[in-house]
């Protein structure tokens, strides 16, 4: 099996609804602040402090990619053209110099990227964006940033059969076939999956709803693909058991349906709406993180196997020092050792109403959880996507918020932080 796991907000800033549903438990949070342990001789650095306006991006909900020379590359959410702008697609290069590579407006073309990027050999970048071209709000591009600069629109999103709103990424194929999923659309109003396929879209599946047949609503996150097989594997926000608290799934190459897990959010055990992507190991398990659990509501990381067998709950947040609320995926290191955000715990003096900044963190093969960083505010704040992990062991992410207050809530900013 290949190892994808290198690919890869605040509610006003036209979250989706998996992030929506991540919100809910601040209005219940209770949890005591518990010993976290702390990192050991990390090393913190903002990389690039976004300061909004015309000429820089604001608010980067999505994580990076990262090119063989070390250049990062992602997407913000506002800023470019007009403020607060549309959005951006940008490049940080290994001295910190960042150029904005294409900003979104709203006249013929996508706005709002809520997803991140993948890149194919020749350097072109591929992204969705949830909104734009249409009627109104329109319900979505699938877009390419040559290296040129120029933008070209494979496919729009109707929001009938093809999909729309899509809030994920895309993985890409060796054949540079694109795969992605919506999170409306369809059917039954669920979402598809898709792959596009020299600039034609192909529905792979159509969710069908809770209420049918306990399948799953609303793809979360990014797909991965088991390059061997073809199966593709991933996650929906909503579905499943009643009351339909998310699914993980697999779509075998024949266009089949497996629901390996159901959360179950009625069970007092069991974590729930999931808003992130899946990743996969050699030995074929599928690790993954909800926004939501129970007892403490704060969120869980979890693993299961490809058959959906053998599931289980890696590490609970208690929403105190150790974070709080998961709303990006995980990446895991040679030794097993998986590494990512929270949006919410951590430094409980910073953010509103106690809820914490969010954290970076590390947490072992032997379920132990350590916390790389806490963010505290101009650092960022409310980190919402996973992270990129370099052959050295450095990480590279970002935080939508935090940073220059010249956007209200703060910019965000790019970060890197250092191996051991």
């Amino acid at each position: 099996m290949t190892n994808s796991m290198d690919h890869r907000g605040e509610a006003s800033d036209v979250p989706s609804r998996a992030a929506t549903a991540g919100l809910y438990t601040m209005a219940i949070l209770f949890c005591a602040v518990i010993a976290a342990k702390p990192a050991q001789a990390q090393t913190f650095t903002v990389l690039h402090t976004f300061a909004g306006g015309e000429t820089d991006g604001e608010n980067p909900y999505a994580g990076l990619i990262r090119d063989n020379a070390g250049n990062l590359y992602g997407t913000t959410l506002n800023g470019g053209w007009r403020v607060p702008g549309h959005g951006t697609v940008f490049k940080l290069d290994t001295a910190g110099a960042l150029t904005t590579l294409h900003t979104f407006d709203h006249r013929g073309d996508g706005i709002k990227p809520y997803g991140g990027l993948v890149r194919d050999r020749a350097g072109n970048l591929y992204g969705m964006t949830p909104w734009g071209i249409g009627r109104k709000a329109g319900n979505g591009i699938i877009y390419r940033i040559e290296t040129t600069g120029k933008e070209a629109i494979p496919h729009r999103f109707t929001g009938g059969s093809d999909g729309g709103n899509p809030h994920g990424g895309l993985i890409r194929d060796q054949a540079g076939n694109l795969y992605g999923g919506t999170e409306i659309g369809g059917t039954h109003g669920c979402g598809v999956l898709f792959d596009v396929n020299n600039g034609v879209e192909s529905v792979l599946y159509t969710f069908t709803g809770s209420e049918v047949n306990g399948d799953g609503c609303s793809s979360a996150g990014d797909l991965v693909r088991d390059q061997t097989s073809g199966d593709l594997y991933g996650t929906t926000s909503f579905g499943g058991n009643q009351p339909g608290c998310g699914t993980v799934f697999k779509l075998d190459s024949t266009g089949k349906e497996t629901i390996l897990h159901a959360f179950n959010c009625l069970n007092g055990t069991d974590g729930s709406n999931p808003a992130a992507g899946l990743i996969l190991d050699q030995a074929g398990n599928l690790y993954g993180t909800t926004t939501h659990s129970r007892p403490t509501g704060m969120g869980t990381v979890f693993r299961i196997d490809t058959t959906g067998d053998n599931y289980s709950i890696l590490y609970t947040f208690s929403g105190g020092a150790d974070g709080s609320t998961p709303m990006g995926p995980v990446v895991m290191d040679t030794a097993g050792n998986l590494y990512g955000t929270t949006r919410y715990g951590g430094n409980l003096s910073c953010g509103h109403s106690g809820e914490g900044c969010g954290v970076a963190f590390e947490l072992k093969t032997t379920g132990e959880e350590i916390v790389l960083h806490a963010f505290s505010g101009p650092d960022g704040m409310a980190p919402s996507s996973g992270l990129v992990l370099d052959a050295a062991g450095n990480l590279y992410g970002t935080a939508p918020r935090g940073g220059n207050t010249a956007c209200a809530g703060g910019c965000g900013v790019v970060f890197k932080i250092t191996s051991r």
